[in-house]
């Protein structure tokens, strides 16, 4: 008998401002109703759209802080030296016990910090089919000023160079497609083996049809 490890999986997204992660992550949850979102902390301001508890937990910076001290968080980060972004470190361990699958979005840092914890974990980076498609994804959200704007441009140009760190690579021209590439790779993910806990040879022997002579 062949049997696999019972624990999810964590499925780590990183990849530039503007590149689609928030789209591409909800609706793979949508899609994959086994697979569980976990929601960041943030103490930037909401968006129009987004939800408080589906999108992000919007707290203020002394909150954060507070969070910080109780080492509430698998990881966290200053991102673009305003606010801070963070990873509950109980929900998410708490969901992969209960063989549940986690998907969390994180910037380059945090997937290093979550990297040295959880080596395991899969971890993918999103590109865009081009620069200048990424630089029109971001103009067209109109939430940034342009003192934002050149600071994501210029965060994101160096983001860039640490695709190779990832175990995958996904470039983010088609929604569609871009998803169907990442179940995928969890599903391909699950057959590795090291995820085998435990193998009964009499089993894979009748399985394989191979008649062993002494």
């Amino acid at each position: 008998m062949i049997k696999a490890k019972t624990k999810g999986s964590l499925i780590v997204i990183s990849g530039p401002s503007g590149v689609g992660k928030d789209t591409i992550v909800n609706k793979l949850i949508k899609s994959n109703p086994k697979l569980h979102k976990a929601v960041n902390y943030t103490t930037r301001a909401k968006r129009k759209g987004e939800t408080e508890g589906l999108d992000y937990h919007f707290i203020t910076t002394e909150e954060f802080k507070e969070k910080i001290k109780d080492n509430q968080f698998l990881e966290y980060a200053k991102v673009h030296h305003k606010w801070y972004y963070g990873v509950s470190k109980e929900e998410t361990i708490d969901k992969l016990n209960k063989n549940i699958n986690v998907i969390l979005i994180v910037d380059i840092a945090g997937a290093k910090s979550i990297k040295e914890l959880i080596p395991e974990a899969i971890f993918i980076f999103l590109l865009p089919p081009s620069i200048q498609e990424l630089k029109q994804r971001l103009k067209q959200r109109g939430t940034e000023t342009k003192v934002d704007l050149f600071r994501r441009f210029k965060t994101a140009y160096q983001e860039l160079n640490e695709f190779s760190k990832y175990n995958y690579v996904v470039v983010n021209d088609e929604i569609t497609a871009s998803i169907h590439k990442i179940n995928a790779i969890t599903i391909a993910h699950k057959s590795r083996v090291d995820r085998i806990e435990e193998l009964d040879i009499d089993s894979l022997e009748e399985l394989l049809h191979v008649d062993l002579v002494d």
